[in-house]
């Protein structure tokens, strides 16, 4: 497990070191956006990946790599917008939002640790097609809970939710090998 959480670290570096570069670009612009449009932004992405692991064709010269990074950034993103609100204008500095984003991949990978324990690492035996289908049904989950309000009867709220897409995105692109070089 402790090459898995190495892994881990370096995919969440890639990910916040875009994070902070597009807060430099365009600052805090997406705090705006309300739960169902960042819900519907990783919706869009990992249809891609469901569309570029079925097709040959490739039109747009991106490939899955940066489309699950798009999955974990958005879906930090709503972690933050979970707790902090929708804002009407941009509101955070770059370091209020990275110190977000850590706090919310932090507890996002002890999350995963936890599970990975009880579940003995299973996920290293999935396909990445399995791995994006999950992210899929997981989408769906949350738009039938933004559609009901936030009200569940029986399960895990949409934080959890959330969390796991995080987590199913960082093992398809563990398993993709693109884990960054330092």
């Amino acid at each position: 497990m402790q090459k898995t959480s190495e892994q881990y670290d370096e995919v969440i570096k890639t990910c916040r070191n875009l994070f902070e570069k597009k807060m430099k670009d365009y600052g805090s612009a997406w705090r705006i956006l309300r739960l169902p449009s960042l819900t519907d932004q990783i919706f869009i992405k990992a249809q891609r990946i469901r569309s570029l692991q079925e097709n040959d064709v490739r039109k747009v010269d991106e490939g899955e790599r940066s489309e699950f990074i798009g999955i974990i950034n958005y879906s930090i993103m709503a972690l933050v917008q979970l707790e902090k609100g929708v804002a009407d204008q941009p509101d955070l500095s770059v370091e209020e939002a990275i110190a977000l984003f850590d706090k919310h991949a932090n507890a996002t990978k002890t999350l995963m640790e936890n599970k990975n324990h009880d579940y003995g690492e299973a996920w290293r035996d999935m396909r990445v097609s399995s791995l994006t289908d999950l992210i899929l049904q997981k989408l769906l989950r949350v738009k039938q809970i933004e559609d009901n309000k936030g009200k569940t009867l029986v399960s895990e709220g949409i934080d959890a939710n959330y969390q796991d897409m995080v987590n199913y995105a960082i093992f398809a692109m563990i398993h993709l090998g693109v884990t960054p070089k330092s």
